[in-house]
């Protein structure tokens, strides 16, 4: 019987994948559960995973040169988000080593998170609970609708398009900059960057981490916003200059900023920004609803019911180069 290893901690294994998913998995497969809360290196993953077949790895847990060259037996390293960039594809694809990734089940929570903070940062909600909260008067302050206002969304990927579809319903004018990827709508017109820094209310960053759109937002793209437009990051802490913006929120160049991601740990928004006054942060909380956490839950475990019988699992990265779960399915069918 395939045997798996969840590297989730008791506290994720919970949060983060679910009894649902739990169940379903150790109805198909003999499974083992990471039994301390500390995050776990390569080596200490190492250990608890001898002799396992499959891993499913929680977000940070990394997969490397030696955690792949100490497990001879692994055949799959099961990847319980979309992100894989801790994850070495070159390795795993030295030791045949099959890597999985899940798709984007959390696509309508994250955009509900970027109406709520959009809402939030228009009205003065947060600051205003944060006064009454600590005993103080809060005074009334104009608020400013959505509809009318101009969303500038930069990348437009499945969030951006479910993004974009709910802010038209809200009667917002929806602008959106993407080098690759075509809107095909006239009522989505696509603009330059700068452009589209310039004539947004807000502006949502959705693009993808790379080492092209690294500190994207810089001083230079703050210094083309509105004074009264708001800056929001779902994405990946690594688009910003943490330091651009905090100049930028102190001189008054942008009128604030909204983030559920950051460079600390695990995404997490970085402690100094967090407490900004202008800031609005959350512990990157976007996808994390049960339908959202569950889609993903639920397809490693269909992952790892294909590996089974011996087909390539929807979300395989590699599966060319996997020649240990290719080697362990033609013994499994010989005579």
């Amino acid at each position: 019987m395939t045997t798996v290893f969840v590297s989730h901690s008791p506290g994720q294994l919970a949060q983060y994948y679910g009894a649902k998913a739990t169940a379903a998995l150790q109805a198909i497969a003999q499974v083992r559960f990471n039994p301390g809360d500390a995050p776990l290196s390569p080596a200490a993953l190492a250990a608890l995973a001898q002799d396992c077949d499959v891993i499913v790895s929680y977000r940070q847990t990394a997969g490397d040169e030696a955690l792949f060259a100490a497990l001879p037996r692994l055949k799959a390293f099961v990847r319980c988000a979309i992100d894989i960039r801790n994850i070495d594809i070159e390795a795993a694809n030295r030791h045949g080593v099959l890597v999985t990734q899940a798709s984007a089940g959390f696509i309508p929570s994250v955009t509900e998170w970027i109406v709520g903070v959009m809402i939030d940062l228009s009205r003065g909600i947060s600051a205003s609970a944060a006064l009454f909260h600590a005993g103080r008067p809060a005074p009334p302050v104009m608020g400013r609708e959505l509809r009318g206002s101009t969303l500038g969304v930069i990348g437009y990927g499945q969030i951006s398009r479910h993004l974009c579809d709910v802010a038209l319903a809200l009667g917002m004018r929806v602008v959106v900059h993407d080098p690759f990827a075509e809107t095909g709508r006239a009522e989505l017109p696509q603009v330059g960057f700068d452009e589209l820094l310039r004539m947004s209310d807000h502006v949502v960053c959705l693009a993808a981490a790379t080492k092209a759109t690294e500190n994207m937002m810089n001083a230079r793209a703050f210094s083309l916003m509105q004074p009264h437009a708001y800056f929001i990051n779902a994405s990946r802490g690594e688009l910003l200059d943490e330091a651009a913006l905090l100049a930028a929120l102190d001189a008054g160049t942008i009128a604030g900023c909204a983030m559920d991601v950051g460079r600390a740990p695990d995404q997490m928004p970085t402690p100094s920004i967090a407490a900004h006054p202008r800031v609005i942060a959350t512990p990157h909380i976007g996808g994390l609803t049960p339908p959202a956490i569950e889609h993903q839950a639920m397809e490693t475990v269909s992952q790892v019911a294909a590996l089974m019988q011996g087909q390539v699992p929807q979300g395989a990265v590699n599966a060319q180069q996997a020649f240990r779960w290719r080697q362990g399915c033609a013994a499994t069918a010989q005579p």
